[in-house]
């Protein structure tokens, strides 16, 4: 059985992230947003799977702007409220160190949601790094597809 995040849990968690990981707005833009990703990770039918879920949640709450400042915060915060509410506190560690820098990409269009999928799967897998292939599609992703020398 999966424990989800209420709207209200989540509303309060972008208060805290906001307050405590130096400071931002505290504006909504379109609250919606939010809601609807919260509320869509429920479904079975399109997200069978926690992992699914996990990376929808991730991928909803930093693409789609709910907040005016904090989005890419909060959908690392979230993912790891998520994580600790279903048990995987073994991942949440690794969860945490890696997202900062996979949020930032994904924010800004470098990072597609299948690989996401594959970020967030060696997670759940409690592997201690990417395998080399995750690794080099992760790197040119965020290179925006330059990689070496421009001639």
């Amino acid at each position: 059985m999966v424990i989800y995040i209420s709207k209200e849990q989540a509303i309060e968690v972008h208060r805290k992230t906001i307050e405590y990981s130096g400071g931002g707005d505290y504006g909504i833009i379109n609250i919606g947003f939010l809601y609807s990703a919260l509320e869509h990770i429920q479904n079975d039918d399109y997200y069978p799977l926690f992992e699914d879920k996990l990376v929808h949640l991730i991928w909803s709450i930093n693409r789609n702007h709910s907040f005016s400042d904090g989005n890419k915060r909060l959908s690392i915060t979230l993912g790891a409220q998520f994580l600790l509410l279903n048990g995987y506190m073994f991942c949440v560690k690794r969860f945490m160190e890696e997202m900062e820098n996979i949020s930032y990409h994904l924010a800004a269009g470098r990072i597609e949601k299948e690989l996401l999928q594959k970020l967030v799967h060696s997670f759940l897998e409690g592997e201690s790094d990417f395998s080399e292939d995750v690794k080099l599609e992760y790197l040119f992703a965020s290179a925006g597809g330059n990689i070496g020398f421009d001639e």
